[in-house]
């Protein structure tokens, strides 16, 4: 069988590590840990269930499936070209693309200018900066590895570490009693808190791109790719799950800090242990951070677009979407998480269900009604959740729905999901009745 040797193969974990890890992954650990206080550790089990698990078996699931176009076209093919839309569009030009830049300008500009700086200049100037650079290391797809693995992660990965170490060597421990979000189940708002770093929905397109990196070193056997795939995952996964608790400690022992998000709380943190060094730190942890997840998604993206409209080249459309990211992204951070959060109420828990569904047997996936009756109720209840985040209540429907158990707390589309697969698992196949 084919297969990458050692060192090659803990590259591509590496690189898939780098390819998630950015704005999201840097700023939400911390406010976790700084919000749940002594109930850090449960929201902390929750969080990495939904920012660690999910994603790692979603890219392992949409590379079993063939790609998220595959996966989802279980359901209809009209809902794959849709959803598949959908998903590229939220982790790409209109949420996660310009996150990269407004979150990496925040943490790298803002704290080495005055206050009567022109912000708004400098945040354009920034952002054509960043996504030019960007967009010059998007252009070569096939060189994640070399680029993210190779070189960009392991520095990524050296400066959290000096951040985390001084946190725990120097930092004075100060943790908070738990936000009112954190009292009653933490676990719960925990594994919500982990939506927020995209990584599920990006774990569906992020399988392609990995496995073309995989191809590119000689192994195109599609079972040896799959296995690579797996490896590469339990790799990224351990990275994830020291990075993040790293993270989620200094947030928690900051717990007299005065912070509005995770990135607020990384800069005090930052310069109460290191001074004008820790501004630079935290710049360069930032900046290559989302400059590592910019460049993936550039590439995700245009890669998807120029197969889905072949009238415009791969350079056309990474071009594009770089110019429209940069633009959007001077929107600012919060707004950006603003409007993040009812569309990946949406889409998240089908993204789940979804992931569920890849790795049951194939027997059990050609029962007509799994992924049709399944992925439609999950849909129906994560809007109606979505719509009642967001102040806007449907008559009988959001009440029907508000019954349902652990709905309050963002899951009650669970049930439904359940119920759909339940039934249409017991539902013969016409051959076989």
């Amino acid at each position: 069988m084919q297969k990458l040797s050692s060192k090659e193969q803990l590259f591509v974990g590496i690189t898939l590590f780098s390819m998630f890890f950015g704005a999201g992954n840097l700023i939400f650990p911390p406010f976790l840990g700084y919000s749940a206080g002594t109930a850090v550790l449960p929201a902390f089990l929750g969080f990495a269930l939904s920012a660690i698990g999910l994603p790692i078996l979603g890219v392992i699931g949409a590379t079993r499936s063939g790609g998220i176009k595959s996966l989802a076209g279980h359901v209809s093919p009209s809902f794959a070209s849709v959803f598949t839309m959908l998903i590229y569009l939220s982790i790409g030009p209109c949420l996660a693309i310009p996150r990269t830049a407004s979150t990496s300008f925040e943490m790298a500009v803002t704290p080495f200018i005055g206050k009567e700086a022109p912000s708004a200049l400098l945040s354009i100037l920034y952002s054509v900066l960043f996504f030019g650079v960007a967009l010059a290391l998007a252009l070569h797809p096939l060189k994640l590895v070399d680029l993210l693995g190779k070189r960009l992660a392991p520095i990524l990965l050296v400066l959290i570490a000096v951040l985390f170490f001084g946190c725990v060597f120097f930092g004075n421990i100060s943790a908070n009693t738990p936000a009112a979000a954190y009292q009653s189940i933490p676990a719960a708002q925990g594994f919500l808190d982990g939506y927020q770093t995209m990584d599920a929905i990006a774990a569906l397109i992020f399988g392609l791109m990995l496995a073309a990196n995989i191809n590119a070193r000689g192994v195109t056997e599609n079972h040896a790719v799959i296995h690579s795939t797996v490896i590469a995952g339990g790799i990224a996964s351990v990275l994830f799950l020291c990075v993040y608790g790293a993270l989620t400690f200094i947030g928690f022992s900051n717990g007299n800090a005065s912070a509005q998000n995770g990135a607020q709380l990384l800069s005090i943190s930052a310069d109460r242990l290191f001074g004008k060094a820790g501004a630079i730190i935290l710049a360069a942890i930032f900046v290559i951070a989302c400059l590592n997840t910019c460049i993936s998604l550039i590439c995700c993206c245009a890669q998807y677009f120029s197969q889905l409209f072949p009238r415009f080249s791969y350079r056309t459309w990474a071009s594009f979407f770089a110019i429209f990211s940069a633009v959007l992204a001077n929107a600012g951070l919060n707004m950006i998480l603003k409007i993040s959060v009812p569309i990946l109420n949406c889409l998240y828990p089908i993204a789940i269900v979804l992931i569920a569904l890849a790795f049951f047997p194939k027997r059990l996936q050609e029962k007509p009604l799994l992924f049709p009756l399944s992925i439609t109720l999950t849909g129906i209840v994560s809007v109606i959740y979505a719509l009642y985040e967001i102040g806007v209540q449907i008559p009988v429907l959001t009440d029907l729905t508000s019954a349902l158990p652990f709905y309050f707390a963002g899951l009650g589309w669970i049930c439904p999901a359940a119920v759909g697969i339940i039934f249409a698992l017991l539902i013969p196949n016409k051959k076989e009745g």
